[in-house]
């Protein structure tokens, strides 16, 4: 096997029509592949960017648009007998010309194409062309043909297989795109070549097994020999002419076993696989990293309803996660160190899952090489979300060969740990009026209930497949059922205050979020809003939720001090962000084993937004970063109404027990006391405890001016707080303090000190250095306290600056 990659000497043009602008209409245009229309229009200078202000808008003519493809290539005209053009992923619509011949058509993003081309090509130069059709023109001719179908977005992504969130989404932009997105090249092979390896890992009995199934395809019927190699093991298969598959199995004694981040190692072992033809030449190869775990999806029926727990080794694994959208709108644009900083920002924030949402794409093997080196677990969604998808030709089909793809590509990796049928859509069709709309067309169910679990099952039987997120399990129980399966809690937010999380004790909750803005650094790059508001035009663009300004301003009003300008509305929000979702966490960990698992909606955005996410589309960590780092800590302190009263709830997600001591004290903003008690600590490992606290610490004498702190012998855990008031009712002082600053190797050390109560105390050091970041937020300082900062910058900054509104900030402040 040769490959000659085609990534070379590539332009790309408009095919003329009336949406198209009369500078670009007549331009060729140097093309990146792979990669996609809009950023080869950018790198040229000819359209703005679509992440500022509105520009998205006024570029949605591109998706309207046909464009070609067209390079050049030299070709020697070798003696193997095949040759194929293998495209690894077009976007979407495409016809496939070399040479003025059509070579193919394709209509899926999530799959790849080959063709043989052997007998088109010219020795010397050969012209190869791709012509995209409006993914828009398509969408919208499927839709007619099919009718109209229920989806949450005005916008016809369900009628083609290709990105849905390029269409548009709540946080995302609409930014329709076309394009060569993956590899493409010349695949020169003889004899025989490896179509598909797929292996399937398993351990028993402290033995581990490696089934290789390998596919050939054959350009001559001579025998053949397929070997695997791992861990110094061999295994062998004969193919007698005209046989195409095999089985090889490898027994490795006592393996050192993968775990999940938190919980052991991640050894992984190379995993070989040759082909050789009957003179004992190598025709072609595969290698990829395996782990040697175990997983199943504990389901089963309980006195609390029924379990969705991930069981890895054996043990039952508390799910601290996060969802995962695309990075970018424009996908090529994520690389590995891309992927590597995300992923380092998880693992930091004490992560141990990622949800790969299913309105985005099957991501690429950068993303889950990644995942199985740090011990992060995947749960994969198949690419349907919040619509009724069409079961009829060609996507039946295409559903099919996609989902046959994505899960023999995927076999290898050990941080894989669960295919889900879709995103929303089984709970859509029960709850969003959807079955009156359908009649008896089809949705989408035969995909997840009978045609993706036959894929998996026959393909890849190591890994449990749910039908859908959320699904309860049974079609005769509300598919959001909390006490059943999966759930996703988004009343919260959308309707009800956010201490409502403590309404439901949920077995898994796969989605439940609440928004803030991104970074004020973040906003000031992609906004030129002349002064920022909350309702400014560039905030508001960039504002994708339903009604999403108002629901923020609902949350503030319902727990903080109403603000007075931007700042405080910019601080306010992203701290209340912070808030509701530590509170939930905090809850749904307190029920553990009950619930066993919180995935946070989202750790991260594509663009520049006001969303839900951790970390904003800028990379720069949000308020609600540290909040995730804090809650989701191995071992946990939080106070809990129980009962009519209040109860301290230890969490340990170790493998050691937790004992010793933990004083609780209710105290007044000034922090005297007015009641204390130690209480012992003895909580085994990988599970919760709750202790009742007496009423003398669960009831204030002046809720306004109390509060409960909790802190361990020790410092197992970081200490757990408890406000009687909400903070627009609490009698806080003005804050006072003092700051001091000493420079260090890579940054400035910031120290505070409290002269009264300093409640969630912050630095916003991109305020004065986009490139600055602080190691630590929202602490809670009593009088007396201090904390240390240290804040990394790229270039020098005035700790005189660093001490001023608003760069800091705390609840209680009174600047003006």
């Amino acid at each position: 096997m040769t490959i000659q990659t085609l990534h070379d000497g590539w332009y790309l043009r408009a095919v003329p029509g009336p949406q198209v602008p009369a500078e670009i209409a007549e331009v060729r245009v140097p093309a990146t592949v792979p990669g996609c229309v809009h950023t080869d229009l950018l790198a040229a200078g000819l359209i703005p960017d679509p992440y500022l202000d509105d520009n998205e808008t006024g570029l949605a003519w591109i998706g309207r648009t046909d464009w070609v493809y067209e390079t050049t290539f030299e070709w020697d005209g070798g003696e193997d007998p095949r040759v194929d053009l293998v495209c690894a992923g077009l976007d979407t619509v495409a016809t496939v010309l070399l040479n003025d011949v059509e070579v193919g058509r394709t209509a899926n993003m999530h799959r790849g194409y080959r063709f043989d081309v052997r007998d088109l090509l010219r020795v010397g130069e050969n012209v190869l062309r791709v012509r995209f059709e409006s993914a828009y023109r398509y969408a919208e001719a499927q839709r007619t043909r099919l009718g109209e179908l229920p989806n949450a977005y005005p916008e016809p992504f369900a009628f083609i297989r290709k990105m849905a969130c390029n269409f548009g989404w709540d946080w995302g932009p609409t930014l329709v795109t076309a394009g060569i997105w993956q590899e493409i090249g010349l695949h020169s092979w003889g004899v025989a070549r490896l179509a598909s390896v797929r292996p399937l890992v398993t351990v028993a009995d402290g033995a581990g097994r490696v089934e290789v199934h390998v596919e050939v395809e054959r350009a001559s019927d001579e025998p053949l020999t397929v070997h695997a190699t791992v861990d110094g093991v061999r295994a062998e298969a004969v193919l007698a002419p005209g046989e195409r598959t095999a089985v090889l199995t490898a027994t490795v004694a006592s393996p050192r076993l993968w775990w999940p981040r938190g919980y052991g190692e991640q050894p992984l072992y190379p995993l070989d696989v040759a082909l050789q033809g009957p003179d004992g030449a190598v025709r072609d190869t595969w290698s990829r990293r395996i782990g040697f775990r175990s997983v199943r999806l504990d389901s089963g029926a309980d006195e609390h309803g029924s379990a969705f727990t991930i069981v890895v080794n054996d043990l039952p694994i508390f799910a601290r996660g996060v969802n995962w959208i695309p990075d970018d709108a424009f996908p090529t644009r994520v690389d590995r160190p891309r992927y590597a900083r995300r992923f380092a920002q998880a693992v930091e924030a004490n992560v141990n899952l990622l949800r790969v949402w299913g309105g985005g794409r099957y991501e690429s093997e950068d993303f889950y090489e990644l995942a199985d080196e740090l011990g992060l677990l995947v749960m994969q969604d198949f690419l349907f979300a919040c619509a009724a998808y069409p079961e009829e030709e060609p996507f039946a089909s295409e559903v099919a060969a996609e989902a046959t793809e994505q899960v023999t590509r995927l076999a290898s990796h050990p941080s894989l740990v669960m295919w889900t049928g879709n995103n929303e859509n089984i709970w859509g069709w029960h709850d969003w009026g959807w079955q009156e709309q359908l009649g008896d067309r089809t949705w989408g169910a035969g995909y997840y209930h009978e045609v993706l679990p036959g894929i998996v099952g026959a393909l890849d039987p190591t890994r449990p497949y749910w039908p859908g997120s959320p699904w309860s399990g049974s079609p005769d129980r509300h598919p959001n059922d909390p006490s059943y399966g999966s759930m996703h809690i988004w009343d919260v937010w959308n309707r009800v205050d956010y201490v409502h999380y403590r309404d439901y004790v949920p077995r898994f909750v796969a989605e439940f979020g609440y928004q803030a803005p991104p970074a004020y650094a973040t906003l000031r790059r992609a906004l030129s809003d002349e002064s920022l508001a909350h309702d400014s035009p560039g905030m508001a663009h960039h504002q994708k939720a339903s009604d999403g300004d108002a629901k923020l301003r609902r949350g503030l009003d319902a727990h903080l001090p109403a603000p007075r300008d931007f700042d405080d509305w910019h601080y306010l929000t992203q701290v209340n962000q912070a808030r509701a979702i530590a509170l939930g966490i905090e809850h749904f960990r307190s029920h553990r084993p009950v619930c066993m698992g919180a995935i946070v909606w989202q750790l991260n955005d594509c663009w520049p937004v006001t969303s839900w996410s951790a970390v904003d589309g800028d990379g720069r960590r949000k308020p609600l970063w540290y909040a995730l780092r804090r809650v989701f800590a191995d071992r946990l302190l939080t106070v809990q109404p129980r009962d009519g009263g209040l109860a301290v709830v230890a969490v340990n997600e170790t493998a050691r027990p937790w004992t010793g001591a933990a004083e609780v004290s209710r105290l007044t903003l000034t922090g005297q006391p007015r009641a204390k008690l130690s209480i012992e600590l003895d909580v085994p490992a990988y599970s919760a405890v709750t202790v009742p606290l007496p009423v003398e610490l669960a009831v204030a004498e002046e809720p306004r001016r109390e509060l409960l702190l909790v802190d361990s012998d020790g410092g197992e855990a970081e200490r757990a707080l408890w406000f009687f008031a909400e903070d627009r009712d609490v009698e806080y002082p003005s804050g006072a303090y003092g700051v001091t600053a000493e420079r260090v190797d890579g940054g400035l050390l910031v120290r505070v000190t409290a002269e009264t109560i300093l409640r969630d105390l912050t630095l916003f050091p991109d305020r004065l250095d986009p490139a600055a970041e602080v190691d630590n937020a929202l602490v809670t300082l009593l009088p007396g306290e201090s904390a240390t900062f240290l804040v990394r910058s790229g270039e020098p900054l005035d700790p005189k600056d660093l001490a001023r509104h608003p760069v800091l900030r705390h609840v209680n402040d009174r600047a003006s």
